[in-house]
C-alpha cells in the first residue's frame, strides 16, 4: 500500500483498511446509512401525506402532537425497511465480489437478484422470481449508469 507520495503503511493502517474493506463492516455501515436515509425519506413522505383525517374537535396542541407521532412512526418504519434492503444488498454484493474477485455489473445484478428474492420470498415463488428480476434489473441499471459517468 505504499505509493509514490504515501510512504510505508503502518500495521494500524493495515488493520483499519482490512476492517473497512470487510463485508461485515460494509454490511453494518450500509444498514446504518440506509436507516438514516430511510428516516429522512419517511419523514418527508409523511409530511406530504394529506390523507390523514384531522380531528377539529381537538386542540391545536393535541393535533400537532398526533401529527408528529404519526410522522415519527412512519419515518421509523421507512428507516427500518431501508436499513434492511441496504444491508442485505451491500453485504451480498461484497460477498459475491470477494468470491469472484472481480468488480463488474454481474456482481450488482446477482446481489440485486438475491436481495429481491429474499425480500419477496414470503409472498411465494412467483413473487420471489419477480422480485429477483426486478431488483436485479434496477441494480444493474443504477450500477451501469454510475460506471458510465466515470470519474468527475
Amino acid at each position: 500500500m505504499s505509493g509514490p507520495n504515501r510512504g510505508p503503511v503502518s500495521p494500524e493502517q493495515n488493520i483499519a483498511n482490512e476492517i473497512m474493506e470487510s463485508c461485515a463492516f460494509k454490511f453494518g455501515i450500509s444498514g446504518v446509512a440506509g436507516f438514516g436515509l430511510g428516516a429522512v425519506f419517511g419523514l418527508v413522505m409523511a409530511s406530504l401525506d394529506f390523507a390523514a383525517p384531522v380531528d377539529t374537535t381537538q386542540s391545536t396542541k393535541l393535533q400537532v402532537k398526533a401529527t408528529l407521532k404519526d410522522m415519527g412512526t412512519r419515518s421509523y418504519s421507512t428507516a427500518k425497511n431501508f436499513a434492511v434492503v441496504a444491508a442485505i444488498y451491500s453485504g451480498t454484493e461484497c460477498v459475491i465480489e470477494s468470491y469472484r474477485a472481480k468488480n463488474d455489473l454481474y456482481n450488482s445484478m446477482s446481489a440485486g437478484c438475491i436481495t429481491g428474492g429474499i425480500l419477496a420470498a414470503k409472498a411465494g415463488p412467483k413473487a420471489t422470481v419477480l422480485g429477483c428480476a426486478g431488483f436485479a434489473a434496477f441494480s444493474t441499471a443504477i450500477d451501469y449508469y454510475m460506471r458510465s459517468r466515470g470519474p468527475d
